[in-house]
């Protein structure tokens, strides 16, 4: 394994190194998660590179860019005993040197979530991985699932500027009990870390309940909609759901239900079965799972609403 500093020993090493060439780049504090990176680019590379660099550029001003977990020897070791064949440590000065003022910035995708708590924070990503792929130039580069909105902006900016790179998304790693192994981990004491739990745990409970909800939300979908069509077709809403009819035989809400505003063409409120009678026949309204636990509809102009 050749580890090297400077830009130009870089593209040297690496012009002598067989295609396809994969990346990984890190902060180091290597953990599993790094290293299953590397396996996946081992098993599907003729070569394999990574990058050790604590970007100082996606650091807020109040972060931890100074106390970020630091151990250079332990993770070229690591690196080296997984096969990795090229790593790249550079300093600072090397990626930012004085007089910088480019910077790569992926727009919407950005601007929630994590971005809006932590502001700058995708446009030091996006530029300094941006510059890796100019200075390593892979044909594949691999980053983990735990950092969802990361490694869409990436693909994002990879599509827009026509980078010829593959982002190879790989799944999360977790401790035995479900967190999500992270460098900062090392920062949370005993008790945050037994609480750290928590969010794993909620979201295995939901994914359990959610087929279940999803199937009745389709049944119940399809039931009212046929009722609806046959006796409603010149309604202008229809409401989907459990709940009662009021005097007027308005059905209102109880529990969780679907309201779905219907713009009639043709003067129905549903759009007719196809080879149906412009003046009646039967009116259907179709729904398919988007996988999401939501509903596509196929009839009409609908905008459907949570309620």
């Amino acid at each position: 394994m050749r580890v090297v500093t400077g830009l130009d020993d870089l593209r040297a090493a690496r012009r002598s190194l067989p295609e396809p060439f994969g990346l990984v780049p890190t902060m180091g504090a290597l953990h599993e998660g790094h290293l299953s990176l590397v396996r996946r680019a081992r098993a599907e590379c003729a070569s394999v590179g990574a990058s050790i660099f604590i970007n100082p550029t996606q650091f807020g001003p109040t972060e931890d860019v100074e106390r970020y977990p630091r151990d250079r020897s332990r993770d070229l070791g690591l690196f080296e005993a997984e096969g990795v064949d090229l790593v790249w440590t550079p300093e600072a000065a090397e990626m930012y040197p004085d007089g910088f003022q480019t910077w790569v910035t992926v727009e919407e995708l950005t601007h929630r979530l994590e971005g809006d708590a932590r502001p700058g924070h995708f446009r030091g990503v996006t530029t300094v991985v941006a510059k890796l792929f100019n200075a390593f130039q892979p044909q594949r580069a691999y980053f983990g699932q735990k950092d969802a909105q990361q490694a869409l902006a990436i693909r994002r900016m990879v599509s827009d500027l026509n980078f010829p790179v593959e982002i190879i998304v790989c799944p999360t790693v977790r401790e035995p009990d479900g967190l999500a192994m992270s460098s900062r981990n090392a920062y949370l004491e005993p008790e945050e870390r037994r609480a750290a739990t928590v969010l794993f745990r909620a979201l295995i409970r939901c994914r359990g309940g959610l087929p279940a909800r999803r199937a009745a939300r389709r049944s119940t979908a399809r039931t009212h909609a046929r009722g609806a069509a046959g006796g409603a077709a010149g309604a202008g809403r229809i409401r989907l759901g459990r709940g009662s009819r009021d005097a007027g035989g308005t059905r209102r809400a109880g529990g969780s239900c679907a309201a779905l505003d219907g713009r009639a063409r043709g003067g129905g409120a549903l759009d007719r079965q196809p080879g149906s009678s412009r003046g009646g026949g039967r009116r259907d309204l179709r729904t398919e799972s988007t996988g999401q636990g939501f509903e596509t509809l196929h009839a009409g102009q609908f905008r459907r609403r949570l309620c």
